[in-house]
């Protein structure tokens, strides 16, 4: 038998309740040249024999048991045993709609220049209970073309991780998932994007992402603020001396001692620091370790020095963004959001 043009990469992990109906949203797609590597990582309840019950009905479903791994392990055990020229991804708590595949796979086939894609995606939690999470969601559909997704990596991760798709010959190029003290999809998207591989996503909703409360996100220590903001502050040195020289200076936007935290990551590769920006007149003058805070109207002119923006709610984002560009400054070229 030849094989199948896409393979759908499942990890599994103590999912009996969910892992049926994410099963069978993947065999009931649009888009039948497929398989599912559906990888049940030690599971202590009725995993693996919900999988071999699906497996005995539907010979597209090839199940995988392991010892318990992580889900870094898992995934990756997954994409060794595909097939598939494109990989795709899939979480045992998440459903994908009827097109999904069909859609992202023709993407890949109609544009030879994109290497991984995804889609919009469905909050599939409580936006009452949950309002942040789902504000992330809001946030990552908004980011479709290639040059949005690209210059909007350095904020948060641009992606819902189960919704992507990508290239098994960049997999086999540019490495597969890591493992270590930080989110292996971002870092998976960061190091890619800095290889120059270039991502698009499907301008539809096309997967419900659950956020359960034992979601791995809400509780391995891999995935805590501190961890994305130590493995995009390598990424982002990594940019910035590519963009400035070896020894790069930018002007920070956001006195406040969260920003500065955070900011220290990244101070302490090498960035050198040469203003502050704040609009609170008690720290408009002061000297942070000898560099002077500065009201956001005496910032240099575009192009005189690169800013990161490190002021981090939804709103003043925004809006430090509209300042910034009705003052000549373009986004990647002058400056960046980076929280």
């Amino acid at each position: 038998m030849s094989s199948p043009k896409v393979s759908v990469t499942m990890p599994c992990y103590n999912c009996e309740s969910t892992v049926g109906a994410a099963i069978e949203s993947i065999l009931g797609q649009t888009f039948d040249d497929l398989e599912l590597v559906a990888v049940d990582d030690g599971s202590a309840d009725n995993t693996a024999e919900i999988l071999k019950e699906y497996a005995a009905r539907d010979s597209r479903l090839k199940p995988i048991f392991l010892e318990h791994q992580g889900v870094v392990g898992a995934a990756n055990a997954a994409i060794n045993a595909a097939s598939g020229s494109y990989i795709a991804r899939m979480d045992a708590d998440d459903m994908a709609l009827p097109e999904r595949i069909a859609k992202q796979a023709d993407l890949l086939d109609c544009d030879p220049h994109v290497g991984l894609t995804s889609c919009r995606v469905g909050f599939g939690g409580d936006r009452e209970k949950n309002g942040g999470y789902a504000h992330y969601v809001d946030w990552i559909n908004t980011l479709v073309d290639a040059d949005e997704i690209s210059l909007n990596r350095f904020v948060e991760f641009p992606f819902a991780n189960p919704s992507i798709m990508m290239r098994k010959e960049l997999i086999e190029k540019h490495g597969p998932f890591r493992d270590g003290d930080f989110p292996e999809d971002y870092e998976l998207v960061l190091r890619w994007l800095e290889a120059g591989v270039r991502m698009r996503k499907v301008d539809e909703e096309l997967l419900i992402w659950n956020d359960p409360p034992d979601r791995l996100s809400r509780n391995h220590p891999k995935y805590t603020i501190e961890a994305f903001y130590r493995i995009k502050s390598k990424y982002l040195f990594n940019w910035l001396r590519k963009k400035l020289g070896p020894s790069p200076k930018v002007g920070i936007i956001g006195s406040g001692r969260t920003s500065r935290k955070r900011y220290q990551m990244l101070e302490n590769l090498g960035v050198e620091t040469a203003f502050y920006v704040d609009v609170d007149p008690r720290k408009v003058g002061m000297l942070i370790h000898g560099k002077k805070v500065l009201h956001r109207n005496e910032i240099p002119a575009a192009g005189e020095t690169f800013l990161l923006s490190y002021v981090a709610s939804w709103g003043a984002r925004d809006e430090v963004a509209e300042f910034l560009d009705a003052r000549g400054y373009v986004m990647g070229r002058d400056y960046l959001l980076v929280s």
